[in-house]
């Protein structure tokens, strides 16, 4: 498959906020790697493109040839891989009223409801479609176990030379070239361990798998990492961490706790950030549903926090069971924030939230993605103007920072 065009489904995108503010469902990461890259590596397409809302696709760019469309908020399996490889161009494959695949001439050309030209298939299995922020965490182990398979398939671990890392189930933990791995614990009993390129897992380490340590991360001495964790690209993460999802370039260096949470990119967890996961009267949590615009359940009694992109936690924060934190806040002081805190806030303590200047935060950012060897460049400002925009009636306060 040459071209394919990752679509974000109108029925998920918003309830994947604040995630999908800044990326298109399918570059959220599940497992090891993004819905993106499960699709461009199952199918060997050779481009990739994105249909998605009209501010992001500057930096997420269609194909402007004919493609196989793809949901962006579906998760590859085997069956499906199957299903779509045997679709042919005058073919739509749907699973009950969702569009999963089809081929369009162009972005213009594109449906995802009614499509009478094309002969539906319908797709009997399974599928995993994205659709609520708290899946991320919640198929996260899952999706490294299938992953895993995908990224290891005829290849040999590079393994380790220390004699001080010790490793339970080894067949099950891969290693590649340029990792260094010292004076560890990985656990790969109950599900297999991944540590990418250039990596660094430090001493006294103590890792379960199912868990994946993106290219150029870093896991801090000490660090106690549970199952179904991944750590993103080039991110920093310490402390306990327990079922949680790091998209990539953002750090935790530090102790503290974090469990069944979801955290962008560009984020910063100052020392002894905890993040409370359950409540005590082990009620099932609730979260800000921005499709509702209020509160609503997730069923679940374990769910920790949703730190979207740029976000910034001073040392010793506490965020409550289902906290929801926007693009491109600053959360600081005594006691729990709000709930739900919204992008381009300031503050959180006694003295409550104002609202982060633009201005000066556009500057924080150009110097934490520099840090990182990563350019704050215009299609990121002009996405981040926008999401400032279109967060402002959620910013009920008048004060700026």
């Amino acid at each position: 498959m040459d071209d394919i065009v990752l679509f974000d489904d109108p029925k998920s995108r918003g309830n994947l906020l604040p995630f999908t503010f800044t990326r298109p469902i399918a570059e959220i990461r599940v497992g090891i790697f993004k819905i993106s890259e499960k699709w461009q590596s199952l199918l060997h397409a050779k481009n990739l493109g994105f249909l998605t809302q009209q501010y992001l696709q500057p930096k997420f760019q269609a194909l402007n040839v004919k493609a196989l469309y793809i949901n962006g908020a579906l998760c590859p399996d085997e069956d499906l891989v199957i299903a779509i490889n045997s679709l042919k161009e005058n073919e739509a494959l749907w699973h009950q009223d969702t569009l999963l695949a089809s081929f369009f001439e162009s972005p213009e050309q594109f449906h995802s409801d009614h499509l009478p030209d094309k002969k539906r298939i319908d797709f009997e299995g399974e599928i995993r479609l994205l659709s609520r922020t708290w899946q991320i965490f919640q198929w996260n182990g899952d999706e490294i176990r299938k992953d895993f398979n995908i990224i290891t398939k005829r290849r040999v671990s590079w393994g380790t030379d220390d004699p001080h890392t010790h490793m339970y189930n080894e067949p099950a933990i891969f290693i590649e070239n340029g990792a260094k791995v010292r004076a560890a614990i990985l656990n790969a009993i109950n599900g297999p361990i991944y540590i990418g390129k250039n990596t660094e897992v430090s001493e006294g380490a103590m890792i379960r798998g199912p868990f994946a340590l993106c290219e150029g991360a870093t896991i801090s001495m000490g660090a106690k990492i549970r199952e179904n964790t991944t750590v993103g690209p080039a991110c920093k993460v310490g402390g306990e961490v327990s079922n949680s999802v790091f998209f990539g370039y953002s750090n935790k260096s530090h102790d503290g706790y974090i469990g069944n949470s979801v955290v962008g990119e560009w984020c910063n967890l100052g020392a002894n950030t905890v993040v409370s996961n359950m409540k005590n009267n082990l009620m099932p949590v609730k979260i800000w549903d921005y499709t509702k615009g209020g509160y609503g359940d997730t069923g679940l009694q374990f769910c920790g926090s949703m730190v979207a992109d740029h976000t910034k936690l001073g040392i010793g924060t506490t965020l409550n069971t289902g906290t929801v934190v926007g693009v491109g806040s600053n959360v600081f002081g005594e006691g729990f924030p709000r709930k739900f805190v919204s992008s381009f806030a300031w503050g959180g303590g006694a003295s409550g939230f104002s609202t982060f200047k633009l201005m000066k935060f556009e500057e924080t950012a150009q110097k934490v993605m520099a840090l990182k060897g990563m350019e704050f460049d215009e299609n990121e400002r002009a996405i981040l103007q926008k999401v400032f925009e279109v967060t402002r009636p959620y910013r009920i306060w008048d004060k700026e920072f």
